[in-house]
């Protein structure tokens, strides 16, 4: 049978049966289900297929969830219909060849899923009748949505790690997860009568974490990682623990799956994590509840999914473990999953939806981001209705077409985001996304600078980006015009009062007093604003433009090198590679910007209304002429841009990254690891803020 029947013909069942992961599955007659089970096998197969070895499923989590707990319902109700090459009766796997293969000393099985309160009394129940006892008490703790890991301990050292694997085998990642500074490379297990232990855990990511490595890819035009769990998994089976030592890596250990000798194991689960928790390791001790009954389980399931947004952390669960230890021997294992445990999972983040149709939204700096529009969805309970594709790049990689059925996902802060099309599903009027040769905003032909991913519109007057290149121009370390801010920018705008940055210098009195947030005096102070700024200097005015990779620093050593500002338009990429620190990528997006004739005609009028397009010297003396500081860490005196006007008003000179041609590294609270280490690398000398602050002192 080929994709497109397979696909039809689960969609066919989830939706004759109205299946669902968190409702329980309809009850068939023994003719009905002894019909459908051969190809519910099947399809579930093929999905596992997709999925562990193909690495593209195409189908959401929630419904595998939903037809694999339709066939387990099934088997349970008829156990003559279970084969032994049913699905539920193995173990997935994520075994490479990439590491070495090692056998775990206990297995690394699944958990069974839940999904509703009715569930989890439902396991109770079967817990109680296996164990033969009227009360059960449970440790309740987060599902964390990391990489599952297993750590051996010898004569307390940490002497292996591995993957999950096949929760048989798994692979050697020893070199890797010592790297991540949550896993005691020592811990004083001897003193609890131990020799030999096996933990499992996970590696995760924080959420913040998560968030800033994403903001970087965005930032660069490239697609963000689809959840910190898939960033996890791939950190710690990197070739180069160097590498793996880069990422912010977090590891979480909740099990103690073996000891040596048995008779030192802790009693309770609750007791074991208690004894980790204190012996240094990162636990889910101070998350954990214990609960006396199973009713008490369900309020704190409840509880922790009403604040799962809040946790550093991403989860998509609770995991429910019988606390008396001396039971899960008689309790026993199915063939996946122990009987003592089971998974509460939470709503799914993942979903299927077809393409409509793609726009074209442009941003600030002109960069073009396609966005695609969806045939709604409700995810999380939220609904979807439009996916950012961020780039050209990305839709050629993932072969996304108008029309496609893709899988969705939100996740980590990127909400939401397209993890995968499922192409076999793509009817044959489908239609390729084309990206537009000119801006959809103003018109203007578009440029891509070689080794960029985006498509960029560098008119500084195109009307999807003039209101935040006012707000921008106006900023603080631009031209500081106090009382233009967004609101206002977009006030001026919607007026038709200002179409670009040089139409603020033209404004009058009398066309502010009858706009509606303005009274005289307001008016007055915005114009008397706008007029003072024109004083503040070419440096100022060029970092104001907004020109891509042009900085407050780069803008200052441009100043600083052509005085004037035509100086810097008939400049050609070569004179601007000359200037220090500017390279191939800065000086071709400053020539980028200089060469569109819209862009010269704003300053030609920003000149012609006053404005200062020259060099202004705030030196007040030469006594660090020569020099060159870099900044890294908080100061407690002043902020890092205070400090640097300071150095710069006695002659010398600032950059933001350490060089051969850096005079001093001044170090504050928390400093980056990176400029240290090529400060001491170079050679370069390092002062802190008692000694900063002296040395400008004895200058002045």
């Amino acid at each position: 049978m080929n994709d497109k029947f397979l696909i039809d013909k689960t969609k066919e069942i989830l939706k004759t049966y109205n299946l669902s992961p968190d409702k329980h599955p309809p009850k068939l007659s023994k003719e009905e289900a002894t019909k459908i089970v051969d190809t519910l096998r099947e399809l579930i197969n093929y999905h596992d297929y997709r999925y562990y070895v193909l690495n593209q499923p195409v189908i959401s989590d929630s419904e595998y969830d939903a037809l694999y707990k339709f066939l387990k319902n099934i088997e349970e109700t008829y156990p003559d219909l279970i084969t032994p090459d049913s699905p539920t009766q193995r173990v997935s796997s994520d075994i490479s060849s990439t590491f070495p293969q090692v056998k775990h000393l206990a297995p690394m099985l699944s958990l069974d899923n839940t999904y509703n309160e009715e569930d989890l009394r439902d396991f109770d129940r079967r817990v109680k009748e296996l164990s033969g006892k009227d009360h059960i008490e449970y440790c309740v703790e987060p599902k964390y949505d990391g990489a599952g890991i297993s750590l051996l301990y010898e004569n307390d050292i940490f002497v292996r790690g591995a993957t999950r694997g096949d929760g048989e085998v798994g692979e050697d990642i020893t070199k890797n997860l010592k790297t991540i500074k949550t896993i005691p490379l020592r811990a004083s297990f001897s003193k609890q009568g131990m020799r030999l232990l096996e933990i499992r855990g996970e590696v995760i990511i924080n959420k913040e974490d998560f968030k800033k490595i994403n903001e970087e890819r965005i930032s660069e035009n490239l697609p963000p990682y689809a959840n910190p769990r898939n960033l996890a998994a791939g950190s710690i089976r990197l070739q180069d623990p160097q590498e793996v030592a880069k990422r912010p890596l977090t590891a979480l250990v909740y099990q103690i799956t073996y000891v040596e000798p048995s008779t030192a194991m802790p009693k309770t689960h609750y007791e074991a994590i208690k004894m980790l928790h204190e012996m240094g390791f990162k636990t889910p001790f101070l998350d954990m509840k214990l609960c006396k009954n199973i009713e008490e389980v369900i309020d704190y399931c409840k509880y922790f999914e009403a604040k799962r947004d809040s946790l550093p952390y991403e989860i998509d669960g609770m995991v429910i473990k019988v606390n008396d230890i001396s039971l899960y021997d008689e309790l026993g294992f199915t063939s996946h999953a122990p009987r003592w445990a089971t998974a509460f999972k939470f709503k799914a983040k993942q979903a299927t939806t077809v393409i409509l149709d793609v726009v074209f939204s442009v941003g600030r700096v002109g960069n073009i981001t396609p966005v695609a529009k969806l045939e709604p969805v409700s995810l999380g309970g939220v609904t979807i209705s439009s996916v950012s594709l961020f780039n050209e790049d990305f839709i050629r990689e993932k072969d996304i077409h108008i029309k496609d059925t893709v899988i969705i996902e939100r996740a980590g802060e990127v909400i939401p985001y397209v993890v995968s099309v499922v192409k076999e599903a793509r009817p044959k009027d489908a239609k390729p996304i084309v990206f537009p040769e000119y801006c959809p905003s103003c018109g203007s032909k578009l440029v891509k600078a070689p080794g960029e991913v985006a498509w960029r519109c560098v008119n500084i007057s195109c009307p999807a980006q003039v209101v935040l290149r006012i707000r921008h121009f106006a900023s603080k370390d631009a031209m500081d015009i106090k009382g233009l801010g967004e609101a206002v920018a977009q006030l001026l705008y919607d007026a038709k009062l200002v179409k670009n940055i040089a139409d603020l210098y033209y404004l009058k009195f009398s066309d502010l007093v009858r706009l509606p947030r303005f009274a005289k005096k307001s008016a007055q102070n915005l114009i008397e604003a706008i007029e003072a700024s024109k004083r503040r200097g070419l440096a100022r005015v060029l970092y104001g433009l907004g020109i891509r990779y042009v900085g407050l620093t780069t803008a200052k050593k441009l100043a600083s090198y052509y005085k004037d500002i035509w100086n810097i338009v008939k400049a050609s990429e070569e004179d601007l590679r000359n200037i220090e620190d500017i390279g191939d990528v800065v000086a071709r997006s400053i020539k980028e910007f200089f060469s569109l004739e819209q862009n010269t005609n704003i300053i030609k009028r920003l000149e012609d209304a006053g404005v200062l397009l020259k060099e202004v010297s705030e030196a007040k003396s030469n006594k660090l002429a020569g020099l060159q500081f870099v900044f890294t860490g908080t100061l407690s005196c002043c902020t890092r841009e205070v400090a640097k006007q300071m150095v710069e008003s006695l002659g010398a000179s600032t950059s933001d990254s350490v060089s051969h041609h850096t005079s001093y590294l001044v170090v504050g609270q928390d400093p980056g690891a990176t400029k240290l280490r090529k400060a001491t690398m170079l050679g370069v000398k390092t002062i802190n803020e008692e000694e900063f602050l002296k040395l400008l002192e004895e200058s002045k």
